[in-house]
Parts: C-alpha cells; structure tokens; sequence
C-alpha cells in the first residue's frame, strides 16, 4: 500500500482547518479499504472534534463494516487524554481499526508517545514516521511551541530597491507623522493584501512603539477574510494615545508595558516587563502563557533587529520594492540566504528560515 500516497491527503485535509483548529494542531486523516478511501476529515475549529472523529463519522453507512479491516492514516500521533473532546485511541480501539499509519508523534505533554503506546497495548499495528519531516513542517507552530515553549516567530518587512523601510524624518511632522497626508507605500497592492492573508493565519501580530505612533497601523485583516490576530504593542512609558487603532478594544489587544497598576478593559490587556533586560525572551514568555502559538512580528527596525541579533525567529518573510527612498531609516540586517523566492508583479518576497 502506498502509504505516503495516503499521508499527503491527510496533509491535504489538515490543511482546510489549519488556522480555525488553533491552538490546537490541524489533523489530517483518512481511511482506506482495499486501495479505496472510505472516509475522509480534519480537525474542526478548536474545541469541535479532531480528525479521526469526523474522519470515521463521514463513512458512508453502507462501508461501516469495512471500518475494523481498514486502514487509518493521520498526520498526527491520535491523542490518549481527554481535553475539550474524549481520546481519540478510545475511537479506534473502540471501532477495531486494526492497522494505523502515523505522520509524527505528538509533542505535547498530555501525549507526547502515550497515544501509540496506547494503541499497540490494545494489539494495534501502529506504523510510525510515513512523510514525518513533512508532518512536522505543516504543524510546525504547534511543535515549536511545545518543543520550545515559545511561538513560533515570523519576521516581515518590506524594503525599498536601496534598502530602507521608513522614509527620511526630515519628510515628518515634529510628533513623527508623515507630513504628506497619503501614505508611502513600498510595496504593491497585491503584497499588501498577501499581508493581510498572512496575518488571519497567524496567532499575533507584535510592533514596536514608534511603528505605531509613526503610522497609527489597524494590525487587522480589513484586506482579507478570517480571524484577526491578537494585536501586541510595545508600550514603555504607556505613550500611546487612547484614540489610537491598536486601542479601540475591537480586537484583542496586549500591551506591553513597564508601567503599574493600568486597568485592563475586556479584550485589551497590559502586562508588565522589564524593558531593561532582554525583551524578546520576556516577550515570547508573555505570549506563551497566553497560548499564543505563532506571532507575526511587522517592526520597526529596531524591534526586527533584536530578534535577529538574539536569533529569536524561524521565519522571515521580506518585500523588496522597486520604490527608491535615497534616505531614511534602513531595513534590518539579516545574515541569511534566501530559501525561497517570489515575484509579486513587480514586488520580489525573499523567504528565510532560521535552523539555529
């Protein structure tokens, strides 16, 4: 049987309910008959059923016999615990399934091998590791933030032909807003909205004070459909204005601040760290403990720039336009080569990941 066949269908179905099953990892699985899919599903959005469930509940009443001689396959490691939905090994051992083919094993405590281990003492075949690298790359926010306690952390820019992300400050007003009423844009419409795509499929989204002070940003999706991603500001001195976007209390908001006693209101919250000690580790500890398994950080230069320098970040995904701003302040300075490029019309996107 052509066991990696079927896994990239289970990566296929995962990939339908990635960003609705956080922070949870989407599962792709699939049973199979005599070379014949039988039932088919992934994991709905967090705190529905995983993918083994909705997989088995979509066989047709006519194939049910076949459930105990088929074959399972899914992405993930079945989990053996009970959180929001019973186990999903209760299910197979429960339906006879006989033989299960796994992408990985789970990295999360409450499994991490129990599920397998579970599954081989009920006298199941349980095959390991079919298309793992690739099964780990799909739910790799889920296995950073388990295997590292940390989000996994996606840096984007967009710079000009000559290398700057920001124009001159002689082109601002004295509280640091751009004195022309239009924006400047670096990149094209179509990056932009490629933007806001990204953003409904990550968890946060952090900038830096001055980014927000300069620009007022929205950090939504206005330009896309799906779910916004938590907004995280960094605020020292709590300088940002209340009518600013970042605290309309439209969208769940974190403020990082060193300031005390700040009331939280509803979805707009502060937390206190320690700007004088190193701010992406306090950073990345803040957004775990509030679960936040992936993080989009769009600057400015001076956030960007340290976590390169810590070498805190798997991704960075940068925009080169064909703008020239001759002065201003430059994009940061990453060491790395591209893994992947891309044109977009007359925009390039440079794609690079860290393997620290």
């Amino acid at each position: 049987m052509n066991h990696e066949l079927y896994m990239q269908r289970c990566l296929d179905l995962a990939a339908q309910g990635l960003r609705e099953a956080m922070p949870n990892p989407s599962v792709g699985a699939v049973l199979v008959y005599n070379g014949k899919i039988i039932g088919e599903g992934h994991t709905s959005p967090y705190g529905g059923p995983h993918g083994e469930v909705n997989c088995v509940n979509s066989v047709k009443e006519e194939d049910r016999d076949l459930i105990p001689l088929s074959t399972l396959y899914v992405s993930l490691e079945p989990c053996s615990h009970y959180g929001k939905t019973p186990p999903c090994c209760d299910l197979i051992i429960q339906q006879q399934i006989k033989t299960i083919v796994v992408g990985t094993t789970d990295p999360h405590e409450k499994v991490a091998g129990n599920g397998i281990r579970k599954l081989k003492e009920a006298g199941r075949e349980v095959i390991v590791g079919v298309l793992e690298k690739e099964c780990r790359e799909f739910n790799r926010r889920f296995f950073t933030f388990h295997e590292k306690q940390r989000p996994y952390i996606i840096l984007k820019w967009a710079e000009t032909a000559d290398g700057f992300i920001s124009p001159s400050q002689k082109n601002r007003n004295d509280d640091g807003t751009l004195k022309s009423k239009k924006p400047v844009w670096i990149t094209n419409l179509y990056s932009r909205q490629l933007v806001h795509k990204w953003r409904s499929e990550e968890m946060g989204i952090l900038a830096g004070t001055k980014t927000v002070l300069d620009d007022n940003p929205k950090l939504d999706v206005r330009d896309w459909t799906g779910p916004n991603p938590t907004r995280i500001i960094l605020d020292r001195s709590n300088r940002i204005p209340d009518s600013y976007f970042v605290k309309n209390q439209k969208i769940n908001t974190i403020i990082l601040t060193e300031k005390t006693n700040l009331p939280n209101l509803g979805n707009f919250l502060f937390e206190k760290i320690d700007f004088n000690e190193s701010l992406p580790r306090q950073i990345t500890q803040v957004l775990y403990q509030h679960n936040i398994q992936s993080v989009i950080i769009e600057g400015g230069r001076q956030t960007l720039q340290t976590f390169i320098d810590y070498s805190l970040w798997d991704e960075a995904r940068v925009f080169k336009g064909e703008t020239l701003f001759h002065e201003g302040i430059k994009a940061p300075v990453l060491n790395a080569t591209a893994t992947k490029r891309y044109s977009v019309l007359n925009d390039e996107l440079l794609i690079f990941r860290n393997h620290d």
